[in-house]
């Protein structure tokens, strides 16, 4: 389980946070999967508070920058994110083509009983690695979130990368609404 010495103190701090999958396993390879997660913090950032400054959502994990307004919380919004977003996720390997259906099942489940953390699937990892942004470079963060997919080498300029807030901030336009810092 995760981290100790990162905690959520305030609940409407802005925040660095990672969102991974279990077992680092590559899920967001599929189209349908990354729409989940964009479907998804679009109905946050319009009904439940969240505000977003940054994000990029890679292959198996995610990391943005935000807080969320009175009188929502950041920790309900990552519980309720990553609840929901497991269900989605699950019922769309289910029900889609999916060539690693089996597999991927296979170690959700393997996951969840083996952390006694989920009834039947687990694909997120616990610890949401908060940073509090008073405490460091929201820039050098935002940096890092946009050179992601560089580093992957899925994409050599980062906002041609769809999934990340770097078309904002070079005046593309991105997935989400998102609030420049």
């Amino acid at each position: 389980m995760g981290g100790s010495r990162y905690i959520i103190t305030d609940q409407n701090q802005t925040y660095f946070i990672t969102c991974t999958i279990v077992g680092w396993i590559d899920l967001f390879t599929r189209l349908e999967y990354k729409n989940i997660i964009v479907d998804s913090l679009t109905h946050c950032i319009e009904n439940k508070g969240l505000i977003i400054n940054g994000w990029v959502l890679m292959t198996n994990h995610i990391h943005f920058i935000g807080r969320c307004e009175e009188p929502n919380k950041m920790s309900d919004f990552l519980r309720d994110f990553k609840k929901f977003t497991s269900k989605k996720l699950i019922t769309e390997i289910k029900e889609i083509p999916e060539s690693r259906r089996d597999w991927l099942l296979d170690k959700f489940n393997f996951e969840a009983k083996r952390t006694n953390r989920a009834e039947n699937y687990k694909i997120w990892q616990d610890d949401n690695h908060p940073i509090d942004l008073q405490e460091i470079d929201a820039y050098q963060k935002l940096e890092y979130i946009h050179d992601n997919p560089v580093k992957a080498a899925i994409v050599e300029i980062p906002e041609h990368y769809i999934y990340s807030s770097a078309r904002d901030y070079a005046g593309i336009g991105g997935l989400l609404k998102i609030e420049l810092i």
